[in-house]
């Protein structure tokens, strides 16, 4: 039995769904009723955790309160939620003998590593990028992690941390972002180099949780690949559509025209998935020119980003 946490957020309905049809014994956990939620409870609460573990040989750990949840829930609630859950999950997940345990973490760990100062290239994110967290949801993702690393150093839990990129089908939390550029636009920009389908999502926690037991613990970043080179840094801040024409063979130019798309001017980051790729032989499908290419058909979301949909941070639509 595989547990699911978050089973009715974006990516726990696409882990359930994806195992169940093909066929796995899945358990999904939450604090919302969903078709893809067997138990309803939440994580801070040990005996409903214990509840959950019981009979479960692996989990993905994907519950949390996100980065928009700063503006509505209290630094308590992050605590609770996102370190305390966590732990509570950890431990009952060695209590049981569980096998592997992938824990969903965030690229926005990273923080204030994101923002190079004027002039500087733009910033080439790798693992071994130290985080800087800037606001709570950074700080006790970045806590979890540690809690997950702890967990296989002193329990020997097999546990790997997947730092996602953006794949949320919502509208931007940036006001400035939505009002310079379409939605599908925006997204389409950021798949160059902080983007990622929730299909790819899925297909890296599968094969984390395949490898969890031989690697024992890392902590990878999972995004679409991007085409630019580290090379391509310093280039990238003053001139990112001269960077994309160089680096991309598909006419995304012809498209964008014609959609009466815009290019970001330059761009800050770049996530670099190489590890995630060649450890785990992960092979994300969906990058700038394939999302492009959906783009000139009127959907840039894969298959299983649109049967999910769209379901809000706040039990509505955002």
């Amino acid at each position: 039995m595989l547990l699911v946490t978050g089973s009715a957020g974006h990516l726990g309905e696409a882990l359930v769904r994806t195992l169940r049809e093909a066929g796995h014994a899945v358990r999904g956990i939450d604090r919302l009723s969903s078709p893809t939620t067997d138990l309803v409870g939440t994580i801070v609460d040990r005996d409903f955790v214990d509840r959950a573990v019981a009979g479960c040989d692996q989990i993905v750990h994907a519950a949390t309160l996100h980065k928009p949840h700063v503006a509505t829930h209290s630094r308590q609630d992050f605590i609770d939620t996102n370190i305390t859950g966590t732990l509570n999950l950890l431990e009952a997940a060695v209590r049981a003998n569980v096998g592997a345990f992938v824990f969903t973490s965030t690229t926005s760990t990273f923080g204030r590593a994101l923002e190079p100062p004027p002039g500087e290239p733009a910033a080439w994110l790798t693992e071994d990028v130290r985080p800087v967290p800037k606001n709570i949801y950074g700080v006790t993702k970045v806590a979890a992690e540690d809690l997950c690393e702890l967990a296989h150093r002193n329990q020997q839990l097999p546990c790997l941390v997947l730092r996602t990129s953006r794949f949320f089908p919502e509208p931007d939390d940036d006001p400035d972002a939505r009002a310079a550029y379409a939605d599908a636009n925006l997204k389409t920009n950021e798949f160059l180099y902080r983007r990622l389908d929730v299909e790819d999502c899925v297909s890296a926690h599968l094969l984390a949780l395949e490898h969890a037991a031989r690697i024992g613990f890392a902590r990878y970043i999972i995004t679409a690949t991007t085409p630019f080179h580290r090379e391509d840094a310093a280039a990238l801040r003053r001139d990112a559509p001269a960077v994309v024409e160089r680096r991309v063979a598909a006419n995304w130019r012809e498209i964008y025209d014609r959609l009466g798309w815009r290019m970001a001017p330059a761009i800050s980051r770049v996530y670099d998935n190489t590890r995630a790729r060649t450890e785990l032989g992960w092979q994300p499908r969906h990058d700038f020119a394939s999302v492009v290419a959906r783009a000139a058909r009127g959907d840039i979301r894969s298959e299983l980003a649109r049967r999910i949909g769209i379901k809000g941070y706040h039990a509505s639509r955002w």
